[in-house]
């Protein structure tokens, strides 16, 4: 079927509820799942590394599960927050069917004018964007291959049943179930 690699947001690991939600929503529907932490995580550091160390590491980890467990399968590729720009940086070198996104960062709080807008548009494959009403990283707009599912809370998106439920009506919609 396919596989969904997902990475976890600055200051937390890969037990937050949307990343449990939508792992969960994607392996109830087939998907073979792989929740990554950055190298900076596991070795304890909660202070994430440059992006270009953490596109690198994200890189790497795809492409080795891509060689390995995920093998032959069709690469989804996603996470939240910081996860997501990642996710969103090395779409094209990953290979990546597809992008979800939860709780994407579209600008430092009150800071509108640092828009990290064309991280998101420069992904050329469908993308999922869940990404709470009250946000103060603010709300991404829908585009062509991309929507944007808004959802009760802010950028911590607690409710893992509300993301899993986004994820599984979008997954349905990508052809690649």
């Amino acid at each position: 079927m396919a596989g969904l690699v997902l990475g976890h947001g600055a200051g937390g690991g890969i037990g937050s509820a949307d990343l449990v939600g939508a792992a969960d929503a994607a392996g109830s529907l087939g998907l073979s799942v792989a929740l990554v932490e950055q190298p900076y995580r596991v070795a304890g550091r909660r202070s994430p590394a440059p992006a270009t160390q953490l596109d690198a590491a994200w890189a790497s980890v795809v492409l080795q599960l891509r060689d390995g467990p995920l093998s032959g399968l069709p690469i989804l590729t996603g996470g939240r927050s910081s996860g997501a720009r990642v996710a969103c940086r090395t779409a094209t070198a990953t290979d990546s069917v597809a992008v979800v996104c939860l709780a994407f960062p579209l600008h430092p709080p009150g800071r509108p004018e640092k828009s990290r807008l064309g991280e998101l548009d420069a992904v050329r494959v469908p993308t999922l964007v869940v990404q709470g009403e009250s946000d103060p990283f603010g709300m991404p707009p829908e585009a062509p291959k991309r929507t944007v599912v808004r959802i009760p809370g802010t950028h911590s998106l607690r409710s893992s049943a509300v993301v899993a439920a986004a994820v599984s009506d979008w997954l349905r919609t990508t052809g690649l179930l």
